[in-house]
């Protein structure tokens, strides 16, 4: 499978580099662009004192401090008691997802073969850095570097996850709800810390140690590599994930057996997937945000700041800021675990959701003070004295999203919300049908108010830089704004990371606590007496984790929006370094960016027909891999003189929903790329008016799939742990709700976010490549850009009929 895979992918991009080589072969860039991108010199202002070379190097400490601090809690995690029946069934699960990652980082180098064919045409050829021999490995070599970190934190999390889950299905026997909702917080604050750490870490390297000459190009390859990466885990995942939930719900209906009934060969690959889909992508995804935010950032200022002496400011104030998120974030995090002990630690009852909500609420007020803080001390001089508390107060603006974006998606997506009540009451009287529309309902409406939340909070960022003081220090200063609320929705980026983190644990907790069959060992509870001093609570357990896994759909719901919404506000940022190098620093070609330029008008509508044609294909290839699941679990399931499925049978369904993933994202990942190519060369003014029109439509199509996903799959919670109505027509009716808001909330929506990010990214790119060589060969352009759209609409007919159920068994 792989083979051919390679084969088609070499095939690819030896047909990229004959069509790209012999034009690029005597084109010349005429300066600017990215690899124009010349950090300025960082010990040339002073701060407290301290230049701001020696400042940063200070924040390596607190980057290794953050790493330290994931580390602890994963030898925490690890070491925490968990009988040997459970930790068997985590080990199983993490080996499966080991496979799978494995299968995946092999796929992921293949298509860096076609980044690395346009990062080497561009600064090897087009607009060379340097002593190429030199410059050019380093750039390349960075965008492995984003390709590693990506593919590194969603490994660490996975692990950390397999721990996790395992010590909470044990903590669950205690019958106490507070360990079973620690554990899987203290796995996501790991993953959290890690994560945000490791991305800092890298970022200062590139600035503190590479050369300023090349280290622009430098931020831009690894931006570009964690983009590529997070989006294929992201889209792969996402559809092994939903392949695997959907055969394992559907056997619940057609055989009428228990959730994560241990005879079920669908529940270890569901178990998989859970990690893949839930704790891989968005691991890599939050990693990729975080570090191509700040390269949007980084970008501007180097381009739309003329002052060297603004841009170390503005430089070295970000990356203060982004270390006081690490110390914010931890600080909450250790200050609301505090309230949460004193409160639940010993109570029998508690709502999960509670003390969640708290700590983001705590970590986004902590955030604020800080930001003010940091800013008064940092930049109190600059511009007009000022801009330290109107900076502070656009960056509040993002951070306070980030606290209320979650309450609002609770509004449509909670277990006690109006709106899921609805969907259950609907599935009541009309069935699967009414309950699935009224999950739309959910969506739609979760569109408008949470489109309109980002407009209102956006605006607030924007009035902020009306006035003098930063037209003055800059171009464009609400673009400044528009990337500056972006950040500051990555404000409390650990505790995002954590919430988001916080479900694929429960989730699987619940699975592990059924497949271990602990129940049905021989005198168990005596050995668990003896050996934990444990009173077991068996059916107390179980309704703990059932709870609880209800809480983690409602925050995974949450953490949702918050991604996609940095990446449509953040591409605001990128389109404008786009702008820039195509009117000479809004110099000359303002007029194109018009509804009157007809061109501009083409791309905004262009846009739309992807963003659809992307989840219709990304849902395809759930469909299609489900259906061969499904097939293959109801040929082979054993429910009579068995206690469990075999390892045989589990490990086909892994396999299949591998090879349906890697298809369909294969197919996705060429037809983006190829039509990026092909729309930036047809003409550069369409191109912007595409990537703005990707991120708009990207942003409620995600929006309204997230939340309507959600609903659905929490009107079956309800069902099943409030009502109490396992096996009845109307749990069978919000099971086939749930199937189909599996591929909307966990396969098209989240896959949005890097896929707008990746394709903002490779086109900073691929539109210098086509201005370059309109200006010596305009014909040989618009023939490239229709042979690529050419190639792109080929990928995108496979991504169905190549996809479709082959009744021969052909797929």
């Amino acid at each position: 499978m792989l083979k051919r895979k390679s084969t088609l992918v070499a095939s690819a991009a030896v047909a990229v580099l004959a069509m790209l080589l012999p034009a690029f072969a005597n084109a010349q860039s005429e300066g600017g662009g990215e690899a124009a991108l010349k950090l300025p010199d960082l010990s040339s202002v002073s701060f407290l004192g301290v230049n701001g070379h020696n400042l940063l190097m200070i924040g390596l400490l607190f980057c290794v401090g953050g790493l330290l601090f994931g580390l602890v809690i994963y030898t925490q995690l690890k070491n925490l008691p968990v009988h040997r029946s459970m930790r068997e069934i985590s080990e199983l699960i993490y080996e499966t997802c080991k496979t799978y990652l494995f299968t995946q980082g092999k796929f992921i180098i293949l298509l860096w073969v076609f980044i690395a064919i346009i990062i080497g045409i561009y600064f090897g050829i087009l607009a060379p850095v340097g002593n190429v021999a030199v410059t050019l490995p380093i750039i390349l070599g960075f965008s492995l570097v984003g390709i590693a970190g990506s593919y590194g934190v969603a490994w660490f999390g996975i692990r950390v996850n397999t721990f996790a889950n395992s010590r909470t299905a044990f903590a669950g026997l205690r019958g106490k709800p507070y360990p079973c909702f620690a554990i899987p917080l203290k796995a996501g604050m790991s993953i959290g810390m890690a994560l945000i750490s490791i991305e800092l870490l890298i970022m200062l390297l590139i600035l503190l140690f590479v050369p300023r000459d090349y280290a622009g190009p430098c931020f831009i390859g690894f931006a570009i590599g964690e983009s590529l990466g997070a989006a294929a885990l992201r889209i792969a995942g996402g559809i092994f994930t939903k392949i695997a939930d959907i055969g394992s719900d559907l056997m619940k209906i057609v055989f009428k057996i228990k959730e994560d009934d241990a005879r079920n060969p669908g529940v270890i690959a569901d178990c998989t997937g859970d990690n893949a889909g839930d704790s891989v992508g968005p691991s890599a995804d939050g990693f990729e945000t975080y570090g191509v935010t700040g390269v949007a950032l980084i970008t501007f200022i180097l381009l739309a700041v003329p002052s060297a002496t603004t841009q170390v400011q503005l430089l070295v104030w970000i990356f203060v800021m982004r270390v006081a998120m690490l110390v914010s974030s931890s600080f909450a995090y250790f200050l609301n675990g505090a309230i949460a002990k004193a409160k639940y630690a010993n109570s029998d009852d508690m709502d999960f959701e509670t003390p969640l909500t708290s700590l983001v609420w705590i970590t986004s007020i902590v955030s604020i003070i800080l930001t003010f803080i940091v800013s008064k001390v940092m930049i109190p001089d600059l511009g007009d004295g000022t801009l330290w508390w109107k900076l502070s107060a656009i960056i509040s603006c993002g951070t306070l999203a980030g606290a209320i974006i979650p309450e609002l998606v609770k509004v449509f997506t909670s277990t006690k919300s109006a709106h899921v009540k609805e969907v259950v009451k609907s599935a009541q009287e009309g069935g699967a049908s009414l309950g699935i529309l009224s999950g739309f309902v959910a969506g739609n409406f979760s569109a408008y108010w949470l489109g309109l939340s980002m407009v209102a909070l956006m605006t607030l960022g924007y009035f902020f830089t009306t006035g003098p003081s930063m037209a003055a220090l800059m171009l464009a200063p609400a673009v400044f704004a528009f990337g500056l609320v972006a950040f500051g929705f990555l404000g409390m980026g650990p505790v995002t990371i954590a919430v988001d983190s916080y479900g694929p644990v429960t989730d699987n907790a619940q699975s592990v606590y059924e497949l271990s069959l602990i129940e049905n060992i021989p005198g168990i509870e005596a050995e668990l007496k003896r050996d934990f001093n444990i009173d077991a609570k068996f059916e107390r357990a179980k309704h703990l984790l059932e709870a609880n896994d209800g809480a983690g759909n409602t925050f995974k719901a949450s953490a949702k929006p918050v991604l996609i919404g940095t990446a449509v506000v953040g591409a605001t940022t990128m389109i404008f370094s786009i702008i820039m190098a195509l009117t000479h620093g809004l110099t000359v070609g303002k007029e194109n960016l018009s509804l009157l330029h007809a061109p501009f008008l083409l791309g905004l509508i262009t846009g739309g027909a992807m963003i659809y044609w992307f989840t219709g294909a990304s849902t395809q290839a759930v469909t299609t891999g489900a259906y061969r699941a499904v097939e293959f679990i109801k040929a082979n399931i054993r429910l009579e003189g068995v206690e469990k499925a075999s390892v045989a049978d589990s490990k086909k369904v892994v396999e299949i929903c591998t090879k349906y993933a890697q298809k369909g994202m294969l197919n996705i990942f060429l037809a983006v790329f190829f039509a990026t190519l092909a729309f930036a060369f047809a003409e550069p003014f369409f191109f912007i008016g595409y990537l703005i029109s990707i991120a708009i439509f990207g942003l409620y199509q995600a929006i309204f799939m997230a939340n309507a996903g959600g609903a659905w799959d929490n009107a079956k919670k309800v069902v099943e742990v409030d009502m109490k109505q396992k096996g009845t027509p109307l749990h069978d009716a919000t099971v086939i709700g749930d199937t189909v808001g599996d591929p909307f909330k966990d396969t098209s929506s989240v896959a949005l976010n890097p896929v707008i990010k990746f394709t903002t990214l490779f086109g900073l790119l691929a539109v210098e490549l086509a201005v370059t060589l309109t200006k010596s060969s305009p014909e040989l352009t618009e023939g490239l850009a229709v042979a690529f759209f050419l190639v792109s609409v080929f990928f995108v007919h496979k991504s169905f009929y190549g996809m479709r159920i082959d009744t021969k068994g052909s797929n």
